[in-house]
């Protein structure tokens, strides 16, 4: 019953949207029809946008240029300039397919530009565009422009193609809706916000942007296309940078991480210069000051305060209990054991040696300790088996086959999974939504099948929740599944990412001083996890500070100094090796 009021509550907003959209053509004012054909085209373009700027976190602010590729497209073909005259359909579907190969060509940089720096080659882009249409005249006609498409009937009149237009708009609402809550929606979150937490997940960052930039172009061909149509006329002044700043607003003034946020802010922002006319010839001092407002008075946008889940009150007197039984089920179908073997391992970091010559083996059903002095290589080691850093010398394999070097997105698949020092979550999403971000690699629906929630996307969606339900149970923090990850306690958080890495079923677990801020009772639960986890056959290699949970729960321990193994042997041989109490254990 709680389930259905809570989609109810969400599906509210946008049935009362739709009902609006329904009710406008009685007004019988075709100004309307225009004006809300207008906002159905923005938004079809800002949906794909959103998922490039709001759930990827491209500042891509010239997605202008796709919008007047698609429109010079769309009425190039439908005139015949160049090739044979085509139908309006087969222009918007060209002017669609263009969009989608330029929206992976600006979208490359990203691969390697960051923040501001991609922002410019967007930007760049757009100046492009607009210069090649004002001189490529006897295609585009210049700075005189050329006529839009003419759409067949019923799409030739004003209602006809607000029709069109709306029903464009909600497709790409759900669409865009539908990648949003799958497995590659929460991955670009995860990219966005915890990008080395998504690499350890197995989320691989090219591969993901290529499939967002692809439907993001072809969306915004599409609405450049329908614009055109429109406009009926179109020159190179129809695409400003206004134009472009509207389409990156609306989506910071709604909200990242939500479709309802932006598709608010794309109604206001549209409506706004025929409601305050005078303030049109402002347009760029008004998006300035509205994002100014956005910022200082609600950070997190339309969304954050439309979210009643955010001011929910936390549960009291919360407990962290991990169930062994949950575990033993997630568990259950036990992978083949590996063991780790590192071998010579050499890492320079220009003169100094962080590793020197180290050779280590974690065998299957095994705790091994990792400890030593601060800056004696510990995480630095942790670093090199999960691919994050590329020693010069040495080999490292799992079971009998090589672990590639410097790959840390191939070692989830490898069922290698690890915690880090400061909890890598993304604070925005849910307790739940973090661990499903751990079986990203369990889905096998493509990004087409998720963009129409096929059977298959639908299934992958459910294995994956029902396994997520199963890893908080499993580490103690059932029942916290719909709070937001950043109003957890520090010492939950910790139990959060070993959930999250449980989903990758692991050959392999590296812990990364999972004690530390934990009270004495939370450590001793925290050991008790870990050794029922080594139980099932899996390899546990623990880095950590705390002695007594070292000594109390490994099998094996190995001391690093200076990048060297000191010692190694049992919890009881190293307690007495006098060179390890002397560096490291004191007095």
């Amino acid at each position: 019953m709680t389930m259905t009021r809570s989609k109810w509550m969400t599906a509210l907003p946008y049935v009362l949207i739709l009902a609006v959209l329904a009710l406008l053509p009685l007004s019988g004012n075709e100004y309307r029809a225009l004006i809300g054909t207008r906002a159905a085209i923005y938004w079809v373009l800002i949906a794909g946008l959103n998922l490039v700027v709001g759930y990827a976190g491209q500042l891509a602010i010239g997605y202008v240029a796709l919008f007047a590729l698609g429109a010079y497209t769309a009425s190039i073909l439908a005139a015949g300039n160049v090739l044979p005259e085509v139908s309006p359909a087969l222009a918007l579907l060209a002017a669609s397919g263009v969009g989608a190969v330029f929206g992976v060509v600006v979208g490359l940089p990203a691969l390697r530009l960051r923040t501001f720096y991609f922002a410019m080659t967007t930007l760049g882009f757009a100046t492009i565009v607009t210069q090649v249409a004002l001189g490529w005249q006897d295609v585009t006609g210049g700075g005189i422009g050329l006529s839009g498409p003419s759409l067949p009937a019923p799409f030739d009149t004003a209602w006809g193609l607000y029709g069109l237009c709306v029903g464009l708009a909600m497709i790409a609402t759900l669409i865009t809706a539908n990648v949003a809550h799958s497995r590659f929606g929460r991955a670009l979150i995860a990219t966005r916000d915890a990008e080395v937490a998504a690499e350890a997940s197995g989320i691989s960052k090219p591969a993901l942007l290529v499939s967002v930039f692809l439907f993001a172009g072809a969306a915004a061909g599409l609405a450049g296309g329908l614009f055109a149509a429109l406009q009926t006329y179109i020159t190179p002044d129809a695409f400003t940078f206004d134009l472009s700043l509207l389409f990156f607003i609306s989506i910071l003034i709604g909200g990242r991480g939500s479709i309802l946020g932006p598709l608010l802010g794309t109604i206001i922002l549209t409506l706004l210069p025929e409601i305050a006319a005078p303030l049109a010839a402002w347009s760029t001092f008004v998006y300035a000051g509205l994002l100014l407002v956005i910022v200082l008075a609600m950070p997190g946008g339309i969304a954050a305060l439309l979210n009643r889940e955010n001011r929910k009150a936390l549960p009291t007197g919360r407990v962290i209990l991990p169930q062994q039984a949950a575990l033993r089920s997630l568990l259950g179908e036990a992978r083949r054991k590996q063991r780790l073997d590192l071998s010579g391992i050499v890492l320079r970091f220009g003169g100094l040696r962080a590793i020197d010559g180290l050779d280590l083996s974690v065998e299957p059903g095994e705790v091994h300790g990792l400890i030593g002095p601060n800056g004696s290589g510990k995480t630095t080691t942790l670093n090199v088996i999960s691919g994050y850093y590329k020693p010069q010398e040495g080999r490292l394999t799992l079971g009998d086959s090589p672990l590639p070097a410097g790959l840390p997105v191939g070692r989830a698949a490898r069922g290698i999974c690890r915690t880090f020092q400061t909890p890598r979550i993304i604070g925005e999403e849910t307790v739940l939504e973090n661990v499903m971000v751990g079986g990203t690699l369990a889905g096998r629906a493509t990004f087409v099948e998720a963009l129409l929630s096929l059977p298959r996307a639908r299934a992958d969606e459910r294995l994956i929740r029902e396994r997520a339900v199963l890893a908080l149970k499993a580490v103690g923090l059932d029942g916290l599944g719909d709070i937001r990850a950043d109003r957890l306690q520090h010492s939950e958080l910790r139990f959060l990412e070993i959930a999250r890495g449980l989903m990758l079923h692991p050959r392999l677990v590296l812990l990364d001083e999972p004690a530390a801020g934990l009270s004495t009772i939370e450590i001793e639960r925290l050991g008790a996890l870990i050794k029922a986890i080594s139980r099932e056959g899996v390899a546990v290699l623990l880095v950590e500070h705390h002695a007594d949970l070292i000594f109390d729960v490994c099998d094996r321990v190995t001391v690093l100094n200076l990048g060297r193994v000191l010692a190694h042997g049992t919890p009881a041989e190293i307690r007495v090796h006098k060179e390890v109490v002397s560096a490291y254990l004191g007095a």
